[in-house]
């Protein structure tokens, strides 16, 4: 009668063993790898002595959950890209005011407009004009002249005949140029309010109160 060789087949812990030694630099163990060691266990298992029933369904219970808790981490992971870390952060400017680049400006509680002027160099002279709702000029003025940066500026609300100019909105544009009589590039800033914001592939997007859409790093400042 031949003998046993049952002494001779690998046990359960040398395939474990061999699997680590496999998988040595790595952090952990993957779905892949726990199916591989749950299928060697099955393969080198004592005929006389099976893995109980119970073990192998928790078995089947853990590589669920496993799996369940990679496709969880794999999903935020997703959103926490498409949020952008950005995002949490413009999410607290909802309800400020801002100052952005804009063509477009409305008066406060006191009727007062305010913005400024970016300039991209100095400039000689630079003019701002200031149009109703209509499209009508309600003031035209001249900052004389200005370095390069932001330039301030407060509008009363009023015509140069002193009378109102209406709710708004104001329509600004901004004429720069240097001594030469060269054109320089300026913008016209707006004061605003935050509505919403909406991530945007890690670039969040601003909805202002005047409807607007702009990215928040086109923010210059936040009141």
């Amino acid at each position: 009668m031949a003998t046993s060789s049952i002494q001779n087949i690998p046990t359960l812990a040398a395939a474990n063993d061999a699997a680590a030694k496999a998988k040595l630099g790595q952090r952990s163990l993957g779905q892949d790898d726990f199916l591989r060691l749950m299928t060697a266990q099955l393969q080198y298992q004592d005929p006389f002595n099976p893995t109980d029933n119970g073990q192998m369904v928790a078995q089947m219970a853990q590589m669920s959950s496993l799996t369940g808790i990679t496709e969880m981490s794999s999903t935020l992971k997703t959103l926490a890209d498409r949020m952008g870390s950005g995002t949490s952060d413009a999410v607290s400017w909802i309800g400020k005011a801002v100052l952005t680049e804009s063509a477009t400006a409305t008066a406060d509680t006191k009727g007062n407009v305010t913005g400024a002027v970016e300039l991209d160099a100095e400039a000689a002279q630079v003019n701002v004009e200031i149009r109703d709702a209509s499209g009508n000029v309600a003031r035209a003025v001249s900052l004389g002249a200005q370095g390069a940066g932001l330039v301030d500026y407060q509008w009363d609300g009023r015509t140069d005949d002193g009378s109102a100019a209406g709710a708004g909105p104001y329509t600004i544009s901004v004429a720069a140029a240097d001594r030469n009589g060269q054109v320089v590039k300026a913008r016209n800033l707006a004061w605003t309010g935050v509505a919403s914001v909406m991530p945007n592939g890690g670039k969040p997007m601003l909805t202002l109160s005047s409807g607007e859409q702009v990215l928040a790093d086109s923010v210059r400042k936040i009141a």
